[in-house]
């Protein structure tokens, strides 16, 4: 199998349809060589055979590429193909056939780096710039490079309805955005990224399809009535018909790594992949992409948006797991923001104490097993053993930010001194950073919910659900009109800000902070285990400290709103300073002995409130790891 419409070169076009569910399918071709898709009247219709698998395929001869072709159902229907490359009118438009093997790569000898080395960029192409498409996110290249991540995250850019939506609401997974640039747009960007050195991952949806526009289930049973979801019906992967779709999604995979050069995938929501066969379908998606690496001789990777604290995800395939490479993990995330704002309604009921934050730093899931008051019931397991870079973790995304009912990013709830806090908790972890756009420079504008459908219905259900979704939180009145363009607006960047005071000394900030972490050998390591983790609760203070290469590192984190004094370290050595959140550019200097940069005349340090400091000594005894709290 080969959905969609496959360009072979010299004006041939193979169609394939799956369509298991209809006995007769017809193509309708504009006129050939008509880019436009426009005379009706000159169009050629074509039946297509029906071969094994439900597969409906046709191969014609004297196809240009650019030419806009659509399915006419036995009914008399007329719709886009369900593999579409190309929407060029949106998503009720016909299809048009793409030459993927037309762009000309430069990308030739571009490899990713290890996973290990990944710090996560994520963006999402409408809001990220004003012009709000692919070349708009290649300009700003250079100051992705300057604040020295590694890896850019794109939001889901399948064609959904419209022109702005968070693009989880896609109804064709093989096409790319019209208003974003389409395929060409993508490709050039990725192409541009991967000369300037940086990895590109591709947010992917394969848990539902959004409500407007979707034409899948005209063609197969593509969805299920045996498990639900938070959106609906489950994308069938383990019932009657369901290896047409398991194809279909698998495929998918393989064509962003095949015709877009991606580096890696962020899977939406696994935890809502309904399938109890033999073989789960991530557990194949992994196994085709490790296949597919081998092929091209390059790293590829699978990122799992993960709900479930569970290891399964990133367990290897030979041990039962289902084989990505890495999970999103919401513990550090929700220890973090609970500590630092004080909010404990919704999931944050289930953190905010410092012990929490401390073992989210040495264990990536702090609900391990144990009861969570916002469940219910105990939940998750124990990921100790595991790697570091096996869990991305972050201070915002798009969720935790876009979620709330403001769409309040951590600039507009806290003090500066919090924001600084925060980026070393996480860029200083054993884990894989992630970044959200414009947290670099403490952007306060909202990332709202926001869309773009045409149906009357469909957008009262989608206001009043909203609503319904941020009750939990304890936030009743109506939030934001998502179908306003005025909603849409206030979510875009606004990249003065970074010439402004206050703004370039955070950028400056998350700069020492990234090189920090490539440079200094003690952050090298990526067992959250080898790490010695203190904690003192009534101060809201965390000390750890971590070893390698000869150094050591200790880093201070007073998460209390007053000034605190850390006491006695009992650790012996000389300490250097290297950051300290309360200066004004972070930076710090000064040599001591026996404690950490203490006043003149051998006073006890003092920390402001909610501030970091991070020095550094050479080894020189042994040591071990633990968690440890002192009540003195």
């Amino acid at each position: 199998m080969s959905f969609g419409a496959n360009y072979l070169g010299e004006g041939k076009c193979r169609f394939e349809v799956w369509a298991p569910d209809l006995e007769q399918l017809s193509i309708r071709l504009a006129s050939p060589g008509d880019a436009a898709g426009g005379n009706r009247e000159k169009a050629l219709e074509a039946e297509m055979e029906k071969g094994k698998n439900g597969i409906h395929f046709l191969y014609k001869e004297g196809v240009t590429p650019g030419t806009d072709y659509t399915l006419l159902l036995p009914d008399g229907a007329e719709t886009p193909d369900p593999a579409s490359y190309f929407q060029p009118e949106g998503v009720k438009g016909p299809s048009r056939i793409v030459d993927h093997s037309a762009f000309a790569w430069r990308d030739g000898q571009w490899q990713a780096p290890p996973m290990r080395e990944f710090i996560i960029y994520e963006i999402h192409t409408g809001t990220f710039t004003a012009r709000g498409d692919f070349q708009g996110i290649a300009e700003k290249i250079p100051h992705l490079l300057d604040l020295g991540v590694t890896a850019l995250e794109i939001m889901p850019m399948a064609q959904f309805p419209g022109a702005r939506n968070w693009g989880y609401d896609g109804v064709f997974p093989f096409a790319v955005q019209d208003s974003y640039g389409g395929s060409d747009g993508l490709k050039f960007l990725v192409d541009a990224c991967h000369r300037a050195g940086l990895a590109v991952i591709l947010d992917v949806v394969y848990n539902h399809f959004g409500p407007e526009g979707n034409v899948q289930t005209r063609f197969g049973p593509m969805l299920t009535d045996r498990y639900k979801t938070a959106w609906g019906q489950a994308i069938n992967f383990d019932g009657p018909g369901s290896d047409g779709v398991r194809e279909f999604f698998l495929q998918n995979a393989l064509y962003w790594f095949r015709h877009f050069h991606a580096d890696a995938l962020r899977l939406d929501a696994v935890h809502a992949y309904m399938d109890l066969g033999c073989r789960h379908i991530l557990q194949e998606i992994s196994q085709r992409t490790r296949a597919l690496a081998d092929e091209l001789g390059r790293p590829l990777y699978l990122i799992g948006e993960s709900d479930l604290n569970d290891v399964k995800v990133v367990q290897a395939r030979e041990r039962g797991g289902w084989g990505l490479d890495a999970m999103w993990s919401d513990d550090l995330h929700h220890s973090l923001h609970a500590i630092v704002t004080g909010e404990r309604n919704g999931y944050y009921e289930d953190f905010g104490p410092a012990e929490m934050m401390a073992k989210a730093l040495r264990e990536p899931h702090v609900y391990d097993g144990r009861f969570s008051k916002h469940r219910g019931r105990s939940f998750g397991n124990s990921a100790r053993g595991f790697s570091g870079d096996k869990f991305v973790v972050c201070a915002q995304n798009h969720d935790q930010v876009g979620n709330r009912k403001e769409g309040d990013r951590l600039a507009s709830l806290v003090p500066p001194s919090a924001l600084r806090l925060a980026a070393i908790s996480v860029l200083l972890s054993p884990y894989v950073p992630l970044l959200f756009m414009g947290e670099e420079y403490g952007e306060d504008r909202p990332f709202l919910y926001f869309a773009d459908h045409s149906d009357p219905d469909l957008l009262q259900a989608v206001r009043e659900g909203r609503k319904a979704e941020f009750s939990g939180f304890g936030w009743t009145d109506m939030p934001p009109d998502p179908f306003s363009r005025d909603t849409f607006l206030r979510c875009r960047l606004d990249w003065n800000k970074l010439e402004r005071d206050g703004h370039r000394e955070l950028f400056d900030f998350y700069k020492s902070l990234i090189r920090l972490r490539k440079e200094h050998p003690a952050l090298k390591g990526r067992d959250p285990q080898a790490a010695s983790v203190h904690f003192e609760e009534e101060k809201r203070l965390i000390v750890w400290e971590r070893a390698g290469g000869g150094r050591r590192l200790k880093c201070y984190l007073n998460f209390s709103s007053d000034a605190v004094f850390p006491g006695d370290s009992g650790l012996n050595g000389t300490w250097s300073t290297l950051m300290r959140s309360g200066t004004a550019d972070g930076n710090g200097s000064g040599r001591t002995h026996g404690g950490f940069s203490p006043e003149a005349g051998g006073a006890e340090p003092e920390f402001e409130k909610q501030s970091a400091a991070v020095a550094e000594a050479e080894m020189i005894e042994p040591w071990g790891f633990l968690i440890t709290e002192s009540r003195a």
